[in-house]
């Protein structure tokens, strides 16, 4: 299979503009998604995943999948792994469909818990998704699958899996990054925007690192509620451009 470079997004608006007026599509894309998690209080939440699905012109496409069981904390704070790398037909892509199996489960010290998925969501979850696919053109998406939201425990050691996803285009969007020290502190921290969205992550228990992924361009507040008797901490008019990570100051806690 026949992999193109990622194109940066300066050259996908000037496609845009340039085809604007007549959006003729035709020949191939690729399109590759990427799988990554925002920490959860867990020791290891296993997903299985059999299948991933994209409606392109309103056609439903089967995507050569890299099937298998992982585990979300293996890709948190940047990391991530590859689900597909394939070639679909250039035009309107509108939806995505990530298809898990039954081998789903959570680790907890050392209980081991199944996750049982609610029979609505067993077709598959649907991620909403607007995009024009252009000739010649590689498309990267990640798919953010947040552990600690997507857990709910019902009670008499039983848990149910309600996944709560998002997919962000690498290239339409930017990240804050940074470290906590100690790492001890093990706060959680809260990425609020100006218009008061938020969204949650942990810094790894053992170097103190974090990352935000997938964040819209504008300006932010960083909120740090640590553990124990360490004080909380902000960080705020933190600035979040198209493209780039943004870096901030180490945050010490006392």
């Amino acid at each position: 299979m026949k992999k193109l470079a990622i194109l940066v997004l300066f050259l996908s608006v000037a496609l845009l503009s340039c085809k604007k007026d007549t959006p003729a599509f035709f020949g191939e894309s690729v399109l590759s998604f990427r799988l990554t998690d925002a920490p959860g209080p867990y020791d290891k939440v296993n997903i299985d995943v059999q299948g991933l699905e994209v409606k392109v012109n309103d056609t439903t496409l089967i995507l050569d999948v890299n099937k298998g069981v992982y585990n979300l904390l293996d890709f948190v704070n940047g990391k991530d792994t590859i689900l597909v790398d394939d070639n679909v037909p250039s035009g309107k892509l509108s939806q995505v469909r990530l298809i898990l199996g039954d081998n789903n489960t959570v680790q907890i010290g050392k209980d081991v818990f199944e996750l049982k998925t609610p029979s609505a969501q067993q077709s598959g979850l649907k991620l909403n998704v607007h995009s024009d696919l252009y000739d010649g053109v590689a498309y990267e998406y990640t798919i953010d699958f947040d552990a600690e939201k997507s857990i709910v425990h019902t009670g008499n050691g039983k848990y149910i899996l309600k996944p709560v996803l998002k997919v962000f285009t690498n290239s339409v969007s930017g990240a804050i990054k940074g470290v906590v020290s100690p790492a001890s502190a093990r706060p959680v921290i809260y990425a609020i925007s100006s218009v008061l969205d938020s969204v949650t992550t942990h810094s790894d228990t053992i170097t103190g690192k974090y990352m935000f992924r997938g964040l819209e361009a504008g300006k932010y507040k960083l909120s740090f509620e640590p553990v124990g008797t360490f004080r909380d901490s902000i960080l705020s008019n933190i600035e979040v451009r198209t493209g780039v990570v943004t870096v901030v100051d180490t945050v010490k806690f006392k």
